[in-house]
């Protein structure tokens, strides 16, 4: 419970009970019932099932094989075990798959000196191994098993079939490799530092285009969450504050108690928002993210503004908002319509926020908030402080979110410190914490 908890999975009290009994009728005999039954009470969505699996493997692995240790390191060993494996991926044996997994991490995926390695990788074995270059072996072996279709009609599916059981081998092997680091280092460190978390727990500097993309598959979801919590916020402060005077007037029919108080009602007035963001480098991913997200809660304020930059800035409201049906071409199309980089691409903070000031001053007003994304790194220009005071006067609120850690603000070409002593600078370092903070942050 505590390796899932530390992924950011919500378990309390209840699903810790729910899964004992659950155990508790399927027994400890089958592995797969008692994943099952723990998915079953401990999960609240299927985006969570990929790290439950491996934190299971951890701690629920399966037998050890001794055979795995004995295998050697050798390139005729290395051919034997690829034909094995060839013959279970032809014939879906999954436990021979487990078997070959075992075999292939114990005799080419160690590192390290002695007879016993000191680790073990599994990028190291499937390097070696190669599953995947089986895939032509596979495909004639099971087109000539009897009773095989027309191969013209089957020849798609037959090779996703492959392509599926060879990935299951990849992880079986990565699982196997965990396994072995645990039983070294302890199964929490390793399940702390070698499982990955759910999409929304991972870094936006460090994520790749397929985490990326999973992201961008969120944006709904979280958007109507967040326009929930935001109607609930809207409701109670509509509510406003005490009228002193009328509870007082109305107490005296009550003896003077004021069992009723009176609320003043504030006007209904929805805010407009500002989005300026830096699209350049590893923040570009960060930034793309929260513009779908906030165009996805484009009703919950009178008018919304986002404005991108590199070192120069330019107005993508109306790119965004095109957009909306395919997201993943949101950043390209960014780049190649809109006029973002001057006489170099570096971003220059300084510069970007010096124009805004200038042209579009008139985006900003008193009840204009102003979220600034970027990760303050000005590649030693001038970071243009007054601008970023400008905007600051004249607009109601200036949050910036940062998506590098707070230790590293003020190394290197960062200028983060200096401007958060002018507005509030926020770590915003993975979409969990966006969702957190733009729910918090927003008026109402």
């Amino acid at each position: 419970m505590a390796a899932l908890r530390a992924h950011g999975f919500g378990i309390g009290t209840g699903e810790t009970v729910d899964a004992g009994h659950a155990v508790e009728a399927v027994g400890f005999t089958d592995r797969g019932r008692v994943r099952e039954a723990l998915a079953a009470t401990l999960l609240h969505g299927e985006a969570q099932r990929p790290v439950f699996d491996r934190v299971f493997d951890l701690y629920f692995p399966l037998g050890h094989s001794e055979a795995a240790e004995a295998y050697a390191n050798t390139p005729a060993d290395l051919a034997a075990l690829r034909d094995r494996l060839a013959d279970a991926l032809t014939a879906g044996d999954g436990a021979a798959l487990d078997r070959l997994a075992a075999e292939a991490v114990g005799g080419f995926g160690g590192y390290g000196s002695g007879p016993r390695s000191d680790g073990w990788s599994s990028y190291q074995t499937l390097s070696r191994l190669r599953p995947e270059t089986l895939l032509a072996r596979v495909r004639e072996r099971l087109r000539a098993a009897p009773g095989a279709e027309d191969p013209e009609f089957t020849e798609r599916l037959l090779d996703d079939e492959i392509r599926r059981r060879i990935e299951e081998f990849r992880e079986r092997v990565a699982t196997e490799a965990r396994r072995r680091v645990a039983e070294r280092q302890g199964r929490d460190a390793v399940a702390r530092r070698a499982v990955a978390g759910t999409a929304d727990t991972v870094d936006f500097l460090l994520a790749g285009r397929a985490q990326l993309d999973e992201l961008r598959r969120t944006v709904q979801p979280l958007a109507r969450k967040l326009a929930t919590r935001l109607a609930a916020r809207r409701r109670r402060a509509s509510r406003g504050e005490i009228d002193l005077r009328r509870t007082l007037r109305r107490s005296l029919s009550t003896g003077g108690v004021p069992v009723r108080p009176v609320l003043r009602r504030r006007p209904p007035r929805r805010p407009e928002l500002v989005l300026l963001c830096d699209v350049s480098g590893s923040v570009a991913g960060f930034a793309q993210f929260t513009m779908l997200l906030v165009q996805a809660l484009h009703d919950r304020f009178s008018r919304v503004r986002v404005f991108a930059f590199v070192n120069r800035v330019d107005e993508v409201t109306g790119l965004i908002a095109r957009g909306s049906a395919d997201p993943a071409g949101l950043g390209d199309r960014i780049l190649a319509e809109a006029e973002l980089t001057g006489w170099h691409g570096q971003s220059d903070y300084g510069t970007a926020l010096g124009e805004f000031a200038d042209r579009y001053a008139e985006a900003l007003g008193p009840r204009t908030v102003v979220f600034v994304l970027g990760d303050a790194r000005t590649n030693g220009s001038d970071p243009n402080l007054a601008a970023l005071r400008r905007i600051a006067d004249r607009a109601r609120r200036v949050h910036w979110l940062n998506p590098e850690q707070p230790s590293l603000w003020g190394t290197g070409d960062s200028v983060a410190p200096a401007y958060a002593d002018l507005v509030e600078m926020r770590p915003c370092r993975n979409a969990r914490q966006l969702g957190a903070l733009i729910g918090r942050l927003l008026p109402v």
